[in-house]
């Protein structure tokens, strides 16, 4: 999930805060040549007992990184490490996350109470338990430090203090006899336009009757008992989990970007993202496209496109916070069955939402499904097509899928956002629908094309040519005699239907969708 923030820079011109806490794509917007960021790795979980507390994912930050206006930059949003319950068990290092050239290391695990046991080594390092060093931080090396050295932990009695996990801008404290080490404190950073502190240590494990650690400021978990639960590292801070009786889980990392923009700029969401409206900003135009249905399975129809919706001059409230959602593609079903193909997921932004397409239907027994464009019916037999604009819109967002043949093994073609699926006949299976033509990009783009249906023909088999998905990603279907033969998937964010197999070959996946808009002011 990614969130997008924007403010008024200058005369014409906007800085936008777009804040990634879950994995997904950043399409660089015309004109963006540069952004600052801040990239902050997952943070490690604690060990248990009286174990270490987890290490704070690595923290990096910067400005006027380059970027290619245009192209896509994938965003990897780190995991924190997995809370630890049972035996002698260190925590599990977070996982890191990357933006372009830039890689945040995980957090390291925090080390189990066993004897001299090091905390793991991340982009800051765990905290050692019973008499055992804490783990090296900034691992691997970056300038500037990504992160610090976990603290390390007593191995005496009464209590065994757990080390502390280390921390953005600090160590983590060394556990003594009677007390876990507090966790590292992190780093504030300003880049949202608040200031947020990031990459807490974890605080360190005790035995029985001592004083448990403190998480480091940044999301850092406290630690606990060895007959305790110590906290979790909080969500997308990278924070290191506590140390104790059952360990504290990491907080997964983040990643935020500032960029400037102009006026009248198009951003392109490939992946579910929240928009907060830039101050100024009244109106947007928009393209919502959602996710393609899948091709049944045994001559299964084509997959139904996703709804495709367009429209100029939509209201919008600065400052307001918009969810938008892009839809998976239906999933593809294995061959062997008869199954009918699986809707895509909707699309949706602010008022707008777009119907997943409609699974292909499959054999003799399963018609396609309904959607935004209806999936093609099933070819082993007289099989209808599913209905298209499903929930109705005005425009309408689809079109019906074909038809199959009855006493043929020649099915429909899916629906697409600018035609109906083909009907199946005796030499091939229905063509996918055409999609429709957007400009809103800047350039003429077409999306929502059905998949094409599959076959074999009629007994003992008549050779024909594969039925072709609808333009705007559709999946070609798969045509053989006597030979089994998987469907092509949809194209990813277009929306595309996926095609249908021949004989008892799996039925494509659906086309994730994807969703435009530009501003107006």
């Amino acid at each position: 999930m990614a969130m997008l923030l924007g403010r008024l820079a200058a005369a014409g011109s906007y800085t936008v805060v777009q804040t990634f806490t879950a994995s997904g794509t950043w399409t660089a917007p015309s004109g963006v040549t540069s952004v600052d960021y801040l990239v902050v790795g997952g943070g490690g979980s604690g060990g248990i007992n009286h174990g270490g507390g987890g290490g704070a994912g690595g923290y990096r930050t910067g400005t006027g990184l380059s970027v290619t206006a245009g192209t896509d930059y994938t965003i990897t949003v780190g995991a924190g490490g997995a809370a630890k319950s049972g035996t002698n068990l260190s925590g599990d290092s977070g996982t890191n996350s990357v933006f372009s050239t830039i890689t945040a290391a995980g957090g390291g695990g925090g080390a189990q109470s066993g004897s001299s046991t090091a905390g793991n080594s991340g982009g800051s390092g765990g905290g050692g338990g019973r008499g055992g060093a804490g783990g090296s931080g900034n691992t691997p090396s970056t300038t500037p430090s990504q992160g610090n050295n976990g603290g390390a932990s007593s191995g005496s009695a009464p209590n065994y203090g757990g080390g502390g996990g280390g921390g953005a801008s600090a160590v983590g404290s060394t556990g003594t006899t009677t007390a876990g080490g507090n966790g590292g404190a992190g780093t504030a950073s300003t880049i949202s336009g608040a200031s947020v502190t990031y990459g807490g240590g974890g605080g360190g494990g005790v035995f029985s009757g001592g004083t448990t650690g403190t998480g480091g400021a940044g999301g850092g978990g406290a630690g606990a008992l060895s007959s305790g639960t110590a906290t979790s590292g909080t969500a997308n801070t990278g924070g290191g989990g506590g140390g104790g009786g059952t360990s504290g889980a990491g907080g997964s990392g983040i990643v935020i970007l500032s960029y400037t923009v102009a006026s009248q700029t198009v951003f392109t969401f490939k992946s579910s993202s929240k928009w907060v409206v830039p101050a100024g900003v009244t109106s947007v135009d928009y393209l919502v496209v959602a996710g393609g249905g899948s091709s049944g399975t045994l001559y299964g129809g084509g997959g139904g496109a996703g709804g495709f919706r367009t429209g100029t001059g939509l209201a919008v409230t600065a400052g307001t916070d918009y969810t938008i959602t892009v839809g998976a593609g239906g999933a593809g079903n294995s061959s062997g069955s008869i199954t009918a193909g699986n809707n895509g997921s909707n699309s949706t932004f602010s008022t707008i939402t777009s119907a997943g397409g409609g699974g292909g239907g499959a054999g003799n027994n399963a018609v396609g499904r309904a959607g935004g464009s209806g999936g093609g019916g099933g070819g082993f037999g007289q099989i209808t097509g599913g209905a298209g604009n499903t929930p109705s819109t005005t425009p309408s967002q689809g079109n019906t899928g074909g038809n199959g043949v009855s006493g043929i093994k020649s099915s429909g073609g899916g629906g697409g956002a600018g035609a109906v699926g083909g009907t199946g006949n005796s030499t091939s299976s229905g063509n996918g629908g055409n999609g429709a033509a957007s400009t809103i990009s800047g350039s003429s783009v077409t999306y929502a094309g059905g998949g094409g249906g599959g076959g074999e023909g009629s007994s003992p088999g008549i050779p024909g040519p594969a039925s072709t998905g609808g333009t705007g990603g559709g999946g070609n279907g798969n045509w053989a005699n006597g030979t089994t033969a998987n469907g092509n998937n949809g194209t990813a964010n277009t929306g595309g239907g996926g095609g249908g197999g021949a004989q008892a070959g799996a039925g494509g996946s659906g086309g994730s969708g994807i969703v435009i808009i530009k501003i107006n002011q």
